[in-house]
């Protein structure tokens, strides 16, 4: 069966650039975007209720741009000024340049890690005097804590914000060709919001083994994986698909 509509379970890019736009003008396909989870801040009432006290930590480390949102909030709800002399240790490139959003940006003071958290093992190796404060989600991947127990750090983990599903009753009755996934999240969204799914003829795409697990522990049928070696992107292994697919008579 041709590929004409694809559901994104993310929201829609803000740059005008994204692949998927390109991949929609190419292929001649419509591609919608719907976020299938969303985030809601935790109040600093409840962070209190944590142990968390915000004047006690030296260091905070940001494993995303949600981290850093959540971070900047809770401290403004909590009337604390973040001192200048506070320590980032950030995931990524990415998420250290969004923290410019709240602090100038001073070299010394802002840690960058490559890509995965184990990255940031050196260089919090590096600084093992301070206290670490991890401002995270309710989903929190087990090799996060994992990795700084290992390192013997003085550290405490706080929920700042949480993985929430969203509400899908609009699309009961709306067919898609392909239905895209990132996260197990996004899995345990459709059938929290659709019980009785059957995947039928819908082609499922999915980024990332733990998602690939998802969609086959609820019986379902990958179609698309990503990444691969050949298509290291979710927008490289639609365009594969969608080209095989659509040239069949």
């Amino acid at each position: 069966m041709k590929v004409k509509t694809i559901l994104v379970s993310q929201p829609e890019p803000k740059i005008e650039n994204s692949p998927y736009f390109d991949l929609q003008e190419k292929q001649k396909v419509k591609i919608d975007f719907r976020p299938f989870i969303h985030v809601e801040g935790v109040d600093a009432k409840e962070i209190r209720l944590q142990k968390v006290d915000l004047k006690n930590y030296t260091a905070i480390i940001l494993t995303s741009r949600n981290a850093v949102d959540h971070f900047f909030r809770v401290a403004e709800e909590m009337r604390f000024k973040v001192p200048d002399t506070m320590k980032y240790f950030c995931q990524s490139e990415a998420v250290a340049y969004y923290l410019q959003k709240y602090v100038v940006y001073r070299k010394r003071k802002i840690y960058v890690g490559k890509r995965t958290f184990s990255d940031l093992s050196p260089l919090i190796k590096k600084y093992k005097g301070e206290k670490f404060l991890l401002p995270t989600t309710d989903k929190l991947k087990p090799e996060v804590p994992e990795t700084l127990n290992a390192l013997n750090v003085e550290w405490k983990e706080a929920i700042f914000y949480k993985t929430v599903i969203s509400d899908l009753s609009d699309l009961a009755n709306v067919y898609y060709d392909i239905l895209v996934f990132f996260s197990p999240s996004g899995i345990e969204s459709l059938f929290h919001n659709f019980p009785d799914f059957k995947q039928n003829d819908t082609r499922i795409a999915v980024f990332g083994n733990t998602t690939i697990k998802a969609v086959e522990e609820r019986g379902l049928r990958v179609d698309i994986a990503a990444p691969t070696p050949e298509t290291p992107s979710m927008t490289m292994a639609l365009e594969k698909y969608i080209k095989d697919t659509n040239k069949k008579k």
